[in-house]
């Protein structure tokens, strides 16, 4: 029986192997007519984008050669003109020097990224997979068929063995005190300042704007007060502090500070976002509202951003653009992600089955603002044209996603879950190179809500990928429902800020993530 069992799968496997050989085969010439399909799109961006050029090269030569061929004669009688005719000239340099002034002091004042910091917690403050399932046994609070759903989420969330929950979660059982909270705050918030003011060599009193985001720990007084009194800054600052507005909130809060910066002039602006997990850990058995348990992790980021010209030598980035897209008109859209009491009266986060059909829509309109910010002309005629097609010929044409490869060289895409991640990987068309800072950030520290996306761009720059001129997209999914971008493009070659997220452990990464 053992003997005719194994010829038999030897020659099923035998066929089979036929049968792939024989569709590879089949699928040459598609292969061959894709590559050249490539080229042919390739060499279209080119000629598109660099056509004002082929055109001007040879207008200059034409004019050129006219200029050579005039008379010296006429020559003189233009310069004579010009010269006896001075109410002309001091008419249009008037003009000149008019509009000239206009635009330099209306026009945007370039945005500056001097240095960020992310926070990384102590040793004694990790949960492996291990310890994490054995805490939430030992609690009571969970029956076991919400204690398997927990491991099966672990399994396939994306995460790794090292990533961190805060000091109250470790004591059995948890302590989620209004005190423990604090103190939670209080150590990720200080230590990225503390690094970023240590990297910077930046003096607290310098600091003109601060804006501090965290989306479910609100305190009274607030976040933004406990840094004024903690760093002792000056009486004039102009603090924000930014509650329930979900992962998000970082491009936000990047946003806010943008504009302020455009109205206070020479001065610095801290960006500080994070979130709290203390006393939003759920301890109840509903389903939807486990999953959070199971992803997010302590982190925090720091950001010092500047509107000083003398900035730009020493700056990292400059921030070109910010689209923020906000889809909380829609009844679905804004129920997706819901604080609530389960039917005990126990109070967590409810993540709605339609949650990535949303975020698709929520992308779909925020790259619908950029693309023509950011595509080149290429892309966007192949856009146009589709549409057209589309709307005046009524035909059936399936729409022409842009290549935003073209446009950024860096991704950094908010490490939300394994599936956000798988899921814009595939729509935007992109490769596991550029969503790799995502995956590892994901696996090293977990969901770090609106802080991910720094530790993403720290990755990158730890790698030693980040190039004078690259641009990097920023891309975050929050509560609301809302979808924000930021641009930004380095000023020089980057590197790694001392003390660092990724320090001691970028040589080990990446690591092999197992798809459930």
């Amino acid at each position: 029986m053992y003997g005719a069992g194994g010829a038999g799968d030897a020659q099923e496997n035998g066929d089979a192997t036929v049968g792939v050989q024989i569709n590879h085969s089949r699928r040459l010439p598609d292969f061959l007519l894709s590559v050249k399909l490539k080229y042919v799109k390739l060499g279209y961006h080119y000629l598109i984008s660099n056509l004002f050029t082929l055109c001007l090269v040879p207008i200059m030569i034409i004019v050129l050669i006219e200029a050579s061929r005039m008379n010296p004669n006429d020559i003189r009688q233009l310069w004579l003109h010009l010269k006896y005719n001075l109410v002309s000239v001091i008419i249009c340099s008037a003009f000149l020097v008019f509009g000239s002034t206009v635009y330099i002091m209306t026009r945007p004042r370039p945005v500056y990224l001097v240095d960020y910091s992310c926070y990384r917690a102590p040793e004694n403050l990790k949960a492996p997979f291990s310890r994490f399932m054995e805490h939430s046994r030992l609690t009571g609070d969970f029956d076991e068929s919400s204690l398997e759903f927990q491991r099966k989420i672990l399994e396939r969330s994306g995460l790794g063995d090292e990533t961190y929950v805060p000091e109250a979660m470790h004591s059995v059982p948890p302590k989620p005190s209004m005190q423990a909270a604090r103190e939670e705050a209080e150590q990720v918030m200080f230590g990225a300042l503390d690094n970023l003011f240590a990297n910077t060599k930046v003096k607290p009193k310098d600091i003109g704007i601060l804006v501090v985001n965290c989306s479910l720990f609100n305190p009274t007084p607030s976040l933004s007060a406990m840094i004024v009194n903690k760093y002792k800054l000056r009486g004039n600052i102009r603090s924000f502090n930014l509650g329930g507005m979900g992962c998000s909130a970082g491009v936000i809060a990047i946003d806010l500070a943008k504009d302020l910066l455009q109205v206070h002039r020479n001065t610095y602006a801290v960006v500080v976002s994070t979130e709290n997990i203390t006393q939003n850990w759920y301890f109840g058995n509903k389903k939807s509202m486990l999953i959070p348990n199971c992803l997010f992790r302590v982190g925090c980021s720091a950001v010092l951003l500047s509107n000083k010209s003398a900035n730009r030598r020493m700056a990292k980035y400059k921030l070109v653009h910010v689209v923020r897209t906000h889809k909380g008109a829609d009844d679905k859209a804004f129920r997706c992600v819901y604080q609530e009491q389960d039917s005990a009266g126990k109070t967590g986060v409810s993540l709605s089955k339609d949650l990535m059909a949303i975020a698709g829509g929520a992308l779909k309109t925020n790259i619908t603002t950029l693309g023509p910010l950011v595509l080149p002309i290429s892309e966007q005629l192949l856009f146009f044209a589709t549409l057209v097609i589309k709307i005046f010929f009524k035909k059936s044409v399936k729409p022409y996603i842009p290549d935003f490869k073209l446009a950024f060289d860096h991704f950094c895409i908010h490490a939300g879950g394994r599936a956000v991640i798988d899921e814009l990987e595939k729509n935007l068309q992109l490769l596991p190179l550029h969503v790799e800072a995502s995956r590892m950030t994901l696996h090293r520290f977990g969901n770090t809500s609106s802080s991910s996306i720094w530790y993403e761009l720290a990755y990158t720059e730890a790698k030693g990928r980040m190039r004078r001129g690259n641009r990097v997209w920023q891309i975050a999914f929050g509560s609301g429902f809302k979808c924000n971008s930021a641009v930004w493009e380095a000023l020089r070659n980057v590197k790694p800020s001392r003390n660092g997220p990724w320090e001691d452990c970028i040589d080990r990464y990446p690591v092999k993530v197992v798809s459930e």
